[in-house]
């Protein structure tokens, strides 16, 4: 019965292990100052500064932009679950796979040509 269960346990103290040692090593390694300058208090988030709201309004290309991304980004994890089963499929798998490729394709080279791509 133990011997069933050894590759978890052994799984769990690794799973437990790597991720605890790093923080801790992290942690006496870092050579970051003892007391904190005022600057860093402050909330930072990719690279800008969390002060008050911009003031402008964002265009309609950064939000097309933004759904360009999401629509192609989630078009794109559905090749996986195909790319794993591509060999049971055999011939159809690949056509399908193909077909798919290629509305891809050609929706990428349309927003591409109608200049949805380009940042104004």
């Amino acid at each position: 019965m133990f011997n069933d269960w050894l590759p978890f346990l052994i799984y769990g103290i690794f799973a437990v292990l790597i991720p605890s040692t790093m923080i801790v090593a992290s942690f006496k390694l870092s050579q970051r100052p003892k007391r904190f300058v005022r600057a860093r208090r402050i909330p930072f988030e990719s690279g800008v500064s969390a002060g008050s709201p911009p003031k402008q309004r964002f265009t309609v290309s950064f939000y097309l932009t933004a759904m360009l991304f999401i629509l192609f980004d989630i078009e794109i994890v559905f090749l996986y679950p195909l790319a794993v089963i591509l060999h049971e499929l055999a011939w159809f798998g690949f056509a399908e796979f193909g077909v798919f490729v290629i509305v891809l394709a050609v929706a990428y080279v349309y927003i591409w040509r109608k200049g949805a791509l380009e940042w104004r």
